[in-house]
């Protein structure tokens, strides 16, 4: 069993993450044993030339002008601060870590929610030897976002630019600064392993969607500091790693700046911000599940459950009627069957929560579409607030 840690030198959490390796195997051009009938001499008609092989064509996913890793490293370091935290349970002049980066010049720095949560003070210190004492502004714990502001003026800061995370590629070059173990301002590099995963909060029953997971070295103290691309542009926050011994073991995770774009000005402005719900719980649609059911294709959220008074429970989707056994597994069913959102196929959950972080506010209107005994459905709701966490 694996387990999620932060990578603040603090807060740690568990939660068991499954990854599907796909193979593909490529069958090897034939090749003849034999003399074929009709080589020459023989009167045949000869075999048509073997056509050569077509390049393979990929879009660009990276600015054409990449900027050398030392350039990116001389370029951020200026921005990137550890993020050092007093809390109540300090004994012995111990203390938290992790790290930031400078979001504008009016003195707001970004950094993991975890990282400075339940701190009676926070100081940030710069590469150079500069340190500030500095406030909190805002935090959001369903993302794991917090923003610190510093006593600046703008001519002593230099913010980074945000980069859109949703051209991130898989395979694309990236590079990590931060302080792990401490050790301040370190740079590690790796590429994008993969995109829209769903990581597990350690302070609410909600996970964030579309994280994205990258093997450049992440460790204890490295949250909250900045994912680049070869843009210099930061792609993401780093907040996480997967490990069972709480050391990196070639799989991080980090916040989109996609994510964070939204979420931080709302935090500035108002201190919090308003995330949208559905107000349902349920499974995705696997093999076996889709065979019982009766389904053509194993896909889709099957609603087990529907919260009273939720955006769902006023707009009329119905949750399990019965349980049935599936090897051995009492499995909840007889729900609605939601297929698509706004017109966007449903494959899992991910689809839905990673589509209601991006695209929706509270207030807006979304369109479901549930397959209900049988028969396809358009159903409208609006969606509402999120319940808070204690």
């Amino acid at each position: 069993m694996s387990t999620l840690e932060s990578t603040s030198a603090v807060v740690s959490g568990v939660v068991i993450i499954a990854v599907a390796v796909l193979i593909f195997m490529v069958p090897q051009s034939d090749q003849f044993q034999t003399p074929i009938a009709g080589a020459p001499g023989t009167g045949a008609v000869e075999p048509p030339p073997v056509q050569e092989r077509q390049p393979f064509v990929v879009e660009q996913a990276v600015p054409t002008s990449q900027i050398p890793l030392v350039g990116i490293f001389e370029y951020a370091q200026g921005s990137v601060v550890s993020v050092r935290v007093h809390t109540p349970d300090d004994e012995e002049n111990m203390f938290g870590a992790g790290s930031g980066f400078v979001y504008d010049t009016q003195g707001h720095i970004i950094t993991n929610e975890h990282v400075i949560s339940g701190a009676t003070k926070i100081t940030v210190t710069f590469l150079d030897g500069r340190s500030y004492n500095v406030g909190v502004i805002g935090t959001d714990v369903y993302t794991d976002i917090a923003v610190l502001k510093a006593d600046l003026s703008a001519e002593r800061l230099e913010p980074l630019n945000l980069g859109d995370s949703t051209k991130l590629r898989v395979g694309q070059p990236v590079a990590a600064i931060g302080n792990p173990f401490g050790l301040s301002g370190s740079m590690t590099t790796g590429i994008v392993s993969q995109l829209d995963r769903l990581l597990p909060t350690q302070r609410s029953d909600f996970s964030i969607p579309g994280i994205i997971q990258t093997d450049a070295p992440i460790n204890p103290g490295n949250s909250g500091g900045p994912l680049l691309n070869h843009a210099a542009e930061v792609v993401g926050m780093n907040t996480a790693i997967q490990s069972t011994t709480g050391q990196f073991a070639g799989i991080g995770f980090a916040i989109p700046s996609k994510t964070i774009l939204k979420i931080v000005p709302h935090l500035i402005a108002e201190g919090t911000y308003r995330h949208t719900w559905i107000g349902v719980s349920g499974i995705d649609i696997y093999p076996d599940l889709a065979d019982a059911l009766g389904l053509a294709d194993s896909r889709g959220f099957l609603v087990s459950e529907v919260i009273d008074g939720s955006p769902a429970d006023d707009a009329g989707i119905r949750g399990s009627t019965q349980t049935i056994d599936i090897d051995g597994i009492p499995t909840s069913v007889g729900g609605d069957i939601i297929l698509a959102v706004d017109g966007i196929d449903v494959r899992k959950i991910d689809d839905i929560l990673i589509h209601l972080q991006r695209e929706k506010s509270v207030g807006d209107m979304m369109e479901l579409t549930v397959l209900r005994e049988g028969e396809t459905y358009l159903v409208t709701l609006i969606l509402e607030e999120r319940p808070r966490v204690n």
